[in-house]
């Protein structure tokens, strides 16, 4: 595979009179990128129309981020794991009035075959809108979850999991009840943007009668390969974010981030469980202070991410460090000291966020910040205690307000042959 980090270069040539598909309609998406694959692209023009066909003599093939292809099926869902990746959508929804277990049922076979198609860069299985058409898979990965309402209107109310009982209050929640919760929750990504909103408009569509849309949220990170070798993401206040994630070579990974195969319920064997938040950042208040007094709230150097008590990025934070006034060098409420696992009990959660930017209000202050979506095998033992704990005392704290939040059970991944969820609605 290519370097993502080095351009990759396109000579696809325009070949006059080389005959097209009539109305673009003539060669299926799959049938596109095995070309692209193997022979590459150029493009073709009949009477001002513009279709594609094979130039082996001039073959250009996908890029690498393109060609990039996350698997459907396997022991987790895809979207948890993976690297961050640069454009996302968080979108929730609600069962549909009368619409119950069979319904779902319906809805999450749909939404499974139209996820598998397109993660490996095929059409959509029917009305596909052609906005993917020139692109490869991209790293798409489409995940699935079930928010609290989704059992009592499926009648399962038995097999919801005690795990998805509603989080506590945080005295830093300013939470917009429509842009929270859902019964159904769908988590796009993908390191191309046209690719992930053709996802989300499939899953949209695919909805139908059966759910209706709740809430929709759009992200971004920056594209691998923009910088010189892969490196921890940067946040919209600039700091590195995600430093001390787990990482599946730890060898207690499994254990912290997803449910045990002999787990309760059954249903969630290997799955995890996904808490999502709408997280403003005051970047106008933030960007006020000192690069000094920022790197004092969160605890590490904003060049490279080193803690403040001298190293590397993942050197290890010396938390007993003092300088020659006697005073911590990390002080005690710096973000990076609270959220540390030995300060919270060992608690653990796998972040993998998106940026976002919304807008300005009508002050001019940008509508930006982080959809925060971390991982684990129990937001009771992972989210709660670590989010307790900055609720007491984080420096973060007046520079974020915490504007909507949800938490969904995401059930292990489909075998093949299998729907997402198959196991809860079948079983």
């Amino acid at each position: 595979m290519p370097d993502p980090s080095i351009p990759q270069a396109r000579t696809a040539t325009e070949v006059p009179g080389e005959p097209g598909p009539p109305s673009g309609h003539g060669i299926s998406r799959r049938a596109l990128l095995g070309t692209a694959g193997a022979t590459g692209l150029v493009l073709g023009a009949t009477g001002g129309a513009v279709g594609y066909a094979a130039a082996p003599a001039r073959a250009t093939p996908l890029t690498s981020v393109g060609s990039d292809r996350a698997m459907f099926h396997g022991k987790h869902q895809p979207g948890i794991t993976e690297g961050l990746q640069a454009r996302g959508h968080l979108v929730a929804f609600d069962l549909a009035a009368g619409a119950g277990r069979k319904e779902a049922a319906a809805l999450l076979r749909r939404w499974s075959t139209t996820a598998e198609r397109l993660m490996a860069g095929e059409a959509a299985p029917h009305d596909d809108t052609d906005v993917a058409r020139d692109a490869g898979p991209s790293a798409l990965t489409i995940t699935f979850g079930f928010g609290h309402g989704f059992f009592g209107r499926t009648g399962l109310e038995k097999q919801r999991p005690g795990a998805l009982d509603p989080l506590p209050d945080f005295s830093s929640d300013h939470l917009d009840k429509a842009r929270s919760d859902g019964d159904l929750w769908v988590q796009i990504g993908a390191n191309d943007a046209l690719v992930a909103f053709h996802a989300l408009r499939a899953i949209q569509q695919d909805a139908g009668g059966a759910a209706r849309l709740r809430w929709q949220m759009n992200g971004f990170n920056r594209t691998p390969g923009a910088t010189a070798h892969p490196m921890t993401a940067r946040n919209l206040m600039g700091q590195l974010d995600g430093t001390r994630n787990p990482k599946p070579a730890d060898s207690d990974f499994d254990q912290r981030i997803f449910v045990p195969a002999s787990g309760e319920p059954a249903w969630m064997a290997n799955g995890s469980y996904a808490v999502v938040r709408r997280i403003r950042m005051l970047l106008d208040d933030w960007e006020k202070l000192s690069v000094t007094a920022q790197e004092s709230v969160i605890g590490r150097r904003k060049s490279n991410g080193a803690p403040l008590s001298g190293g590397a990025e993942t050197t290890p934070m010396d938390l007993e460090k003092a300088d020659a006034k006697g005073e911590y060098v990390v002080p005690l409420n710096a973000h990076a000291r609270i959220t540390r696992p030995d300060q919270n009990g060992g608690a653990a959660i796998l972040r993998r966020p998106f940026s976002y930017h919304d807008g300005f209000d009508t002050d001019g202050a940008p509508d930006a910040g982080l959809l925060f979506v971390c991982w684990q095998a129990d937001p009771l033992r992972g989210f709660v205690p670590v989010q307790r704990k900055l609720d007491r005392g984080d420096a973060l704290s007046q520079f974020i307000r915490h504007e909507s939040s949800g938490l969904f059970a995401v059930p292990g991944g489909a075998a093949q042959g299998e729907y997402v969820g198959q196991r809860l609605l079948e079983g």
